[in-house]
């Protein structure tokens, strides 16, 4: 290879064009509200157990559904937001604390396990006896369902430090915190973002399912599901659930903006 050859930059590989990305998307998301169409005109007189698309979309416009829709949204989303930031603040503190002390790791880090393992819905109801039936208890339930993928997110990202950096820091003798705030955090942001975008759409998830069960104070869309259910009403039922479904990809993309914002020059979030 040439002088010239070996002094010329590498250039970094050129990220898709923004649209060129959202392209499978949408002819996704077209193939499927066309199948919908289809699976509606085969099922005849019973087109009401899958309505169609412009029938949904026509449920946010109504004036009785609409409002109800979205105040509902509003107050999931309250629920959700405040146990995802309570999460996140619990699961890195704990994870630095593992990081930090081994013996605390062995003695805390089993527990973490069960809590992941404990089926949430049996849980939800002794919650509601000990907390009530409103916001404490809904957020409660968030911030169960998604504190693991914080903790062992950011644990491993703490963990997963280059051997031949940490003996560098060791040769510099660096005392313990500086490792931590100089190579450790750095090197653990991608992963701690990762479980970030994973507990998101978790918190919203307890958020609806303490909704649904306590079904008592401020109503979230999980209510409205429950009585959309009871009653029978396809549109309004498929509404509700779609409304909380893109209010978990806004919130998805926001944590994958934030990520490419904080670590997108050393790391490709995609």
């Amino acid at each position: 290879m040439s002088d010239v050859d070996r002094s010329t930059p590498r250039r970094r590989t050129p990220r898709r064009a923004a649209p060129s990305r959202w392209v499978p998307p949408i002819v996704l998301l077209a193939l499927i509200i066309g199948v919908v169409y289809l699976v509606n005109v085969l099922l005849g007189t019973r087109g009401y157990l899958m309505p169609q698309p412009h029938v949904i979309f026509a449920v946010y416009t109504d004036p009785n559904s609409g409002p109800e829709i979205f105040e509902a949204l509003w107050n999931t989303a309250q629920v959700a937001l405040v146990g995802l930031i309570i999460a996140i603040v619990i699961g890195v503190v704990w994870a630095i604390a593992m990081n930090l002390a081994k013996w605390v790791e062995r003695t805390t880090f089993p527990y973490a396990v069960i809590l992941q393992s404990i089926p949430i819905l049996a849980v939800v109801p002794l919650i509601g006896f000990w907390f009530g039936y409103d916001f404490i208890a809904r957020t409660i339930v968030c911030v169960l369902i998604a504190l693991f993928p914080i903790v062992s997110n950011t644990l491993f990202g703490l963990q997963s430090v280059d051997r031949a950096a940490r003996e560098l820091f060791q040769l510099q003798k660096a005392s313990r915190w500086i490792v931590l705030k100089k190579l450790e955090l750095p090197t653990a942001l991608p992963a701690m973002f990762a479980g970030m975008r994973i507990s998101a759409g978790l918190s919203i998830v307890g958020a609806i399912v303490g909704d649904f069960f306590f079904q008592r104070g401020t109503p979230g869309i999980g209510a409205l599901i429950a009585k959309y259910q009871s009653r029978l009403q396809s549109p309004e039922l498929f509404a509700s659930i779609l409304v909380a479904s893109l209010f978990g990809v806004v919130i998805f993309l926001f944590f994958g903006w934030l990520a490419r914002r904080a670590v997108g020059k050393w790391y490709d979030f995609g």
